[in-house]
């Protein structure tokens, strides 16, 4: 397993250079569950790829790791993330070592450690999710995908000199 290389630097100097990332649960219908897996670049908060599911499992992280990878091709960051099953598989590191990708874990029990990424799904959370029943797969997915291009594009944080993510990304670039 890898060490906690983060060691809550919750900064970076450039895009692409430390990324977050973890899968969260989320509650529609009679009792059925869906599973949001992101990659989140904490050099502008921005989110770099999502895969939305039905299963929290190996192909959702993956998926999600392949889409940011084609989404900025020849990026090598630091890689965080918990300790879940997904990401100590020995499929996961491969996958990080053929890209050249540094992986770092939280501490057991420590989800502080990953802050930043916690706190995106809070306020994906409260802005978006506790406001709404949802009673089918798509109406989340609509919502969850509106909601983080809402995020991404157009939700200024005081943090990033009042500008939207994808604009300090811009800027930075």
């Amino acid at each position: 397993m890898a060490e906690n290389l983060l060691k809550r630097e919750f900064h970076a100097k450039a895009p692409n250079e430390k990324w977050l990332t973890d899968v969260t649960e989320f509650k529609y219908g009679q009792d059925q569950k869906a599973y949001l897996s992101a990659i989140l670049d904490i050099h502008g908060n921005n989110l770099i790829s999502y895969v939305l599911g039905h299963s929290n499992n190996n192909k959702l992280v993956f998926e999600t790791l392949d889409q940011a990878l084609g989404a900025v091709p020849g990026a090598t960051p630091m890689l965080h993330s918990d300790r879940g099953f997904q990401y100590t598989s020995l499929a996961f590191k491969k996958r990080l070592d053929k890209a050249n990708i540094t992986q770092s874990m939280s501490r057991v029990g420590r989800c502080i450690d990953n802050g930043p990424m916690e706190a995106f799904w809070g306020t994906l959370k409260c802005e978006m999710y506790y406001l709404q029943t949802y009673s089918t797969f798509e109406e989340l997915k609509r919502d969850i995908e509106a909601y983080i291009h809402f995020y991404n594009n157009e939700r200024l944080q005081a943090k990033l000199n009042d500008l939207s993510p994808v604009e300090f990304r811009a800027k930075a670039a």
